[in-house]
């Protein structure tokens, strides 16, 4: 290898991690001495020159090169974070309240394991009559309206509204005008 760095210096970095591959990438971008390293200055420029460097051993070098810039820059995470993909199957079933996965044994109306509330409440589809657990109807996969709203919902599809509509309407209705349905559906009832 032609370089400026001395053979102790060569042994003192490959002991602090450098591979002789990344040793003559340092030579042949100008740092070829211990002092060549304080123009690098921190690890993150020491680690956009040779981006396979582990952050842990780029720390480790420049500690050894120039002590005093290591200890003033803000620390490097050792980890660099890749994005993951987590692919559930079909089957997943998810809690309603707080998402965490239930078991493989869960059975609809189980209360979840993490945050002890109904994971998949069961609903009355204001559509079809049907009831179920989830966010669709799984006869006639209208969307679930809250409990509470399943009057209005039943009074809008009198109106004749469509069955995607229905829910996106509640959804929206202020509360004069929900005050307005309810109030139809008092007259109704007489």
């Amino acid at each position: 290898m032609d370089s400026d760095f001395t053979l102790l210096e060569r042994n003192i970095l490959k002991a602090k991690g450098l591979t002789d591959d990344q040793l003559t990438s340092l030579v042949g971008m100008g740092v070829s001495s211990r002092a060549s390293f304080a123009e690098v200055g921190t690890v993150l420029t020491l680690l956009e020159l040779l981006p396979e460097l582990d952050p842990a051993v780029a720390t480790r070098v420049l500690e050894w090169a120039v002590p005093t810039a290591v200890a003033t820059e803000a620390p490097i995470p050792t980890a660099v974070v890749t994005p993951t993909i987590n692919v559930d199957s079909s089957d997943a079933v998810f809690c309603a309240s707080c998402n965490y996965k239930q078991p493989k044994d869960y059975t609809p109306g189980d209360l979840c394991v993490n945050c002890g509330r109904q994971a998949e409440p069961i609903e009355q589809c204001f559509w079809c009559g049907a009831s179920g657990p989830g966010r669709r109807c799984r006869n006639c996969g209208a969307v679930f309206v809250p409990v509470a709203e399943l009057p209005l919902a039943l009074l809008l599809r009198r109106d004749g509204l469509a069955k995607d509509d229905i829910p996106r309407r509640l959804a929206e209705a202020t509360a004069e005008d929900k005050d307005q349905m309810w109030g139809r559906v008092r007259r109704a009832r007489i």
